[in-house]
C-alpha cells in the first residue's frame, strides 16, 4: 500500500475556465487577483503568466468518477514531501467530482508554506540546490485500484452536480501532453535580430505559513505508471511575449481604413 495525503482544507474556487486535463482539471489561480490564470498554448505546451510577488494555488478538480491520486510537483519538487519529484511518490487523494486547492509546500499535516512567484534565486528549488527545473507545474494522476474490502471516506464536498457541464467545456480544450524534459525547456530560446531580451525567469518561493489540515490514508494505484500527466509552464508576461507565447498587441500596427466615416461632415465656416 502506498501512503498518500488527503487534505481537509479546501477553498471554494468558482473560476475554472482555464483548466486543462482529462482525468482531473488542473488550473493555476492567482490568489491576489482571485482569478484563474489564462492558459496560452504554444507548440503543444500550456503556459500561464505569473506576476512576481503574487501568491498562487494549484486547483485539481477530479473528473474521473472515482478516487484519484494527484502527485503534484512545482519546479521539479514534490509539493508534499519536498523530494526531487517522481510520479511514484506520495501526493493528494481527491474524491470523485471534488476539487482540491494546493496552495503551498506541505510542512506538516496542519501547515503549508504559500507558493508565490519570484525570481529563480529566491525559489525554493534553487535555495535547496535544484534550480534546473524551475518554471513548471506538473500533476501525475492515478486512479484507485478497485478494492471491495475497504473504502476511504470522501473529502469535503464543494462542487457537485457539475460533471456534465465540465465535461462539455473540456471537450473543446486541447489535451495536455506528457511532461517534456524540464531541463531542456528551461533553456533560453534563440533570439531573433531586434527581438526583446528576456527578463529574469520566474520561480516559486517558500512563503508564509498557513493552516492546512490533512491526514494520511492508504491508496493503492490501479496502474504502475500515471494514467495522465498534466504539465503547465509559467513565466512573466514580458518573457512570454518575448518568446512569442503571448501576442504582443502593443506591437501590432494599426492599418489605415479606406472608409473611416459613414457620412460627409460639414465643412469649416467661411471667413
Amino acid at each position: 500500500m502506498k501512503r498518500a495525503i488527503i487534505s481537509a482544507a479546501l477553498l471554494l474556487i468558482t473560476t475554472q475556465a482555464f483548466a486543462i486535463g482529462r482525468i482531473a482539471d488542473i488550473s493555476v489561480v492567482d490568489r491576489h487577483q482571485q482569478r484563474s490564470l489564462q492558459v496560452y498554448w504554444h507548440e503543444g505546451r500550456a503556459y500561464v503568466e505569473g506576476r512576481p510577488g503574487n501568491e498562487y494555488q494549484i486547483v485539481v478538480r477530479n473528473q474521473a468518477g472515482q478516487d484519484v491520486l494527484a502527485v503534484v510537483s512545482v519546479d521539479g519538487v514534490n509539493v508534499v514531501t519536498g523530494e526531487t519529484a517522481a510520479p511514484s511518490q506520495g501526493g493528494y487523494v481527491i474524491d470523485q467530482w471534488q476539487s482540491l486547492d494546493v496552495a503551498g509546500w506541505r510542512k506538516s499535516l496542519s501547515r503549508t508554506a504559500a507558493f508565490y512567484f519570484t525570481e529563480i534565486s529566491d525559489s525554493y528549488a534553487a535555495r535547496t540546490g535544484r534550480p534546473q527545473n524551475v518554471g513548471v507545474i506538473g500533476a501525475a494522476l492515478y486512479r484507485r485500484k478497485p478494492d471491495v474490502q475497504s473504502y476511504i471516506a470522501p473529502l469535503e464536498r464543494l462542487h457537485e452536480g457539475r460533471a456534465m457541464k465540465d465535461r462539455a467545456e473540456r471537450s473543446d480544450r486541447p489535451q495536455a501532453g506528457a511532461m517534456a524534459a524540464p531541463s531542456a525547456s528551461m533553456q533560453a530560446p534563440m533570439q531573433a535580430p531586434n527581438a526583446p531580451e528576456l527578463n529574469k525567469q520566474l520561480g516559486t518561493g517558500h512563503g508564509r505559513s498557513e493552516a492546512s489540515q490533512a491526514r494520511t490514508v492508504n491508496f493503492e494505484r490501479a496502474t504502475s505508471t500515471p494514467e495522465e500527466v498534466v504539465t503547465i509552464y509559467y513565466d512573466s508576461r514580458a518573457n512570454l511575449i518575448a518568446r512569442g507565447i503571448i501576442p504582443n498587441n502593443a506591437w501590432q500596427r494599426r492599418e489605415p481604413q479606406p472608409f473611416p466615416a459613414r457620412f460627409v461632415a460639414d465643412p469649416p465656416p467661411r471667413w
